[in-house]
């Protein structure tokens, strides 16, 4: 399996499939690459080189105690760029990942990135705050990580059917096989569990919009108005309003995990937009 090394010595994996313009994929803060079943594949049987990371403490990268911040995420991708040798990049952002791509953009610049797709991102900060009285209450992330610390597997468990269905949704109204929701749901908990508390720290509480405001490469934003995660106009509406030359596409309907529930829609946004 290929490994980069990380700035400390952390040893990251990630997956390369396919020739042509390369995208990365960065996942959501929980999951790890496998998330991109849909995505990848098709992507790659069409002229384009997927490169997948496993996030630090996830997945099948090293599990280290710390580096669950921006900053060292950011670094960890610009490793990972630099090992490969990429330019002329589609960088892909799910969820927390868009906030990597933006933190990445504003350390290292965007030689090397000619585009961004930020994908139910978490953008550009979601805490409330008095310059930000609409977000979320920090008591919310504690209760959260008192959930996780005490009972994981409960957790994700009783946080799936709205991730895939949005506030309302019953199991009747899951799309997605009994099946499916269960083997994604599995990789939630393929992590550390230091891992899963710190990176649900840092996209709660990390404020982005200077990062956001600084993004100089055309930005595609796609967004479910049934997000619970990460709300429509606390993220992705104020996060298109920072970025000038930015598109937004709501998908109506879509919670969260719209990368499983609207995989044929966002595979070909991703691919008209990254093969452009």
């Amino acid at each position: 399996m290929p490994f980069v090394t990380a700035k400390d010595g952390t040893q990251l994996h990630y997956e390369d499939w396919g020739a042509g313009r390369p995208v990365i994929l960065l996942c959501s803060a929980t999951m790890n690459s496998r998330m991109w079943e849909f995505q990848a594949p098709y992507l790659a049987a069409r002229n384009l080189r997927c490169i997948l990371p496993d996030r630090r403490g996830f997945g099948r990268s090293q599990w280290p105690w710390d580096g669950y911040d921006y900053d060292t995420l950011a670094d960890d991708l610009a490793c990972l760029i630099d090992h490969l040798q990429l330019a002329d990049i589609t960088l892909v952002g799910y969820a927390m990942g868009g906030g990597e791509a933006v933190r990445y953009l504003a350390r290292h610049g965007s030689a090397q990135v000619a585009r961004l797709a930020l994908v139910c991102s978490t953008t550009p900060y979601l805490l409330r705050a008095p310059d930000n009285p609409d977000g979320i209450d920090l008591a919310v992330f504690e209760q959260a990580a008192a959930a996780i610390s005490a009972d994981r597997a409960r957790y994700v468990s009783q946080i799936a059917l709205p991730f895939f269905a949005g506030p309302d949704a019953t199991a009747a109204s899951l799309t997605l096989s009994p099946q499916l929701m269960d083997w994604m749901t599995q990789q939630a908990l393929d992590s550390s569990l230091r891992a899963t508390v710190e990176v649900t720290r840092t996209l709660f509480t990390q404020d982005l919009r200077q990062d956001v405001r600084g993004v100089d490469v055309p930005t595609l934003i796609v967004h479910g108005d049934a997000d619970m995660s990460a709300p429509l106009q606390l993220c992705a509406q104020r996060t298109a309003s920072l970025i000038p030359h930015s598109r937004m596409v709501v998908y109506e309907g879509a919670a969260h995990g719209l990368f499983a529930t609207h995989a044929d829609r966002l595979n070909t946004d991703l691919l008209q937009f990254a093969g452009g």
